[in-house]
C-alpha cells in the first residue's frame, strides 16, 4: 500500500466511516483491484498517483489500461470514485466518499462533536 492510500484509509477511520475491503479484485479472470472498495454497494475508490510526475496512470499503456479497468468496472455495475494525492491532502476525497456512502444509506456513526 502507499503512504497515500494508507493517509486516506486513517482518513476514512476518523470520518467513522464503515471499512473498506483493500485491493478487491472484482473480476473474475482479470489481476484488476480497487485500491478500497464497499463490495455490497460496488462502490470503489482508486487512489491515482504519479499524476505530476508522469506516473503509470498518466502514460499511454497505463492511462489505456486504466479506461479498460474502470470501463469494465462499470458496466458491471461499479460505481468507481477516483482520486489524486492533492484530493487525498485536502480531505475532499474522504469526504466526498462518506457522501456517497451516506447517499447509498449505509450505517455509519457520526464523528464526535467539535469541543
Amino acid at each position: 500500500m502507499s503512504e497515500l492510500e494508507e493517509t486516506f484509509a486513517l482518513q476514512l477511520k476518523a470520518l467513522h466511516l464503515p471499512d473498506a475491503q483493500r485491493e478487491l479484485c472484482f473480476m473474475t479472470g482479470r489481476k484488476w483491484r480497487f485500491d478500497f472498495a464497499w463490495p455490497a454497494e460496488r462502490l470503489a475508490v482508486e487512489i491515482e498517483g504519479g499524476v505530476w510526475s508522469r506516473g503509470r496512470h498518466t502514460r499511454g499503456v497505463g492511462f489505456t489500461e486504466d479506461c479498460d479497468k474502470y470501463n469494465c468496472a462499470a458496466l458491471a455495475g461499479w460505481t468507481v470514485l477516483r482520486y489524486t494525492e492533492q484530493h487525498v491532502q485536502d480531505w475532499t476525497a474522504a469526504h466526498q466518499v462518506a457522501e456517497a456512502l451516506k447517499a447509498l444509506e449505509l450505517p455509519f456513526t457520526d464523528p464526535p462533536e467539535a469541543e
